[in-house]
């Protein structure tokens, strides 16, 4: 793990002046997708409020590991950040054989900012109206259709696999690195379902370019109030929400830790703010580091569990 690897910079000096040059976010799926609307969002505002430029870097590839492995081995000054999802902490590592960080342990985290429903869509030209319609479908030609997913192993994957195990149906699974070009993909017809993110997902909704059957989520949502949850249709436990928070490398000091946590949690508290990522279907949570770092490990643990019921074995 990378944990030993951080323990050499503990002892960094901090500038007492931090922030004194520009922040680099590490945004870990493609520009575009919900994981990147979301970070984009909330760093313009919070680097207004750090005084220093916030620099997005997207580095995609193996549900987000990729990026945040460049985060957890980075030196713990605060100048690098990642944008840590139930992805990169929650199922990702359980899928590696030989994970490349510990979400745990590798890992500061700073604040949650948003939680988001997963919704369940389809091309228009899919022979199903309905979730019901869609199951009974997907049942009686196995095999036949194919689903996008945003990365082999992410939520997005694991959860559509989950709801495909659940009524005992098979779909052939196509990764891409990120929802934007799964959307492309799912939106052309050349993948007839996709199981993504709300805020990516939702302009194409709206378009008439996707149909959507099902949304997680103890209730509804306003931005679509016609479309019913998993829960009232039946599957009380299916619940796969994403998640999107600050991370920074391990042993990062504690007034770095707070002085980053008071700014993003300040900027999802801007009306502005909360509103566009309102608009874009996720909702503003900013925790505090403690509670976050709980989050962390709930999620980890959870999905776990999943994973090891399915009878996944780590690649």
């Amino acid at each position: 793990m990378l944990a030993a690897l951080a323990v050499g910079f503990a002892a960094a000096p901090v500038a007492a002046a931090y922030p004194e040059r520009p922040i680099t976010l590490v945004i870990p799926f493609s520009a575009g997708g919900p994981t990147d609307v979301v970070g984009r969002i909330v760093a313009a505002k919070a680097a207004g409020l750090l005084g220093q430029q916030i620099v997005v870097d997207n580095r995609v590839g193996a549900a987000g590991t990729i990026g945040l492995t460049a985060v957890a081995r980075a030196r713990p000054d605060g100048y690098t950040l990642g944008l840590a999802t139930v992805s990169t902490h929650g199922t990702a590592p359980h899928l590696m054989a030989k994970p490349p960080y510990d979400p745990v342990k590798d890992f500061t985290p700073v604040t949650n900012l948003v939680s988001s429903p997963n919704i369940l869509s389809v091309h228009p030209g899919f022979p199903a109206q309905t979730l019901k319609q869609f199951v009974t479908y997907v049942q009686q030609h196995p095999g036949k259709e194919s689903y996008a997913n945003a990365g082999a192993g992410g939520i997005n994957d694991l959860g559509m696999a989950w709801f495909l195990q659940i009524n005992n149906a098979a779909m052939v699974s196509v990764a891409y690195k990120g929802s934007a070009p799964a959307l492309n993909d799912a939106i052309g017809g050349s993948v007839t379902t996709i199981f993504d993110n709300f805020p990516s997902s939702l302009p194409f909704i709206k378009a008439g370019k996707l149909r959507a059957l099902a949304i997680t989520g103890t209730q509804r949502n306003d931005k679509l109030p016609d479309v019913p949850t998993f829960a009232e249709l039946g599957y009380k436990d299916f619940d796969v929400s994403a998640w999107y928070g600050v991370v920074a490398p391990a042993h990062l000091p504690a007034d770095v830790r707070a002085r980053l946590a008071d700014a993003f949690i300040a900027a999802l508290k801007d009306p502005g703010t909360r509103q566009r990522l309102i608009d874009a279907g996720a909702y503003p949570v900013g925790n505090s580091p403690e509670a976050f770092a709980r989050q962390i490990g709930r999620e980890y643990e959870r999905w776990g569990a999943v994973i090891r019921k399915a009878g996944i074995t780590p690649q």
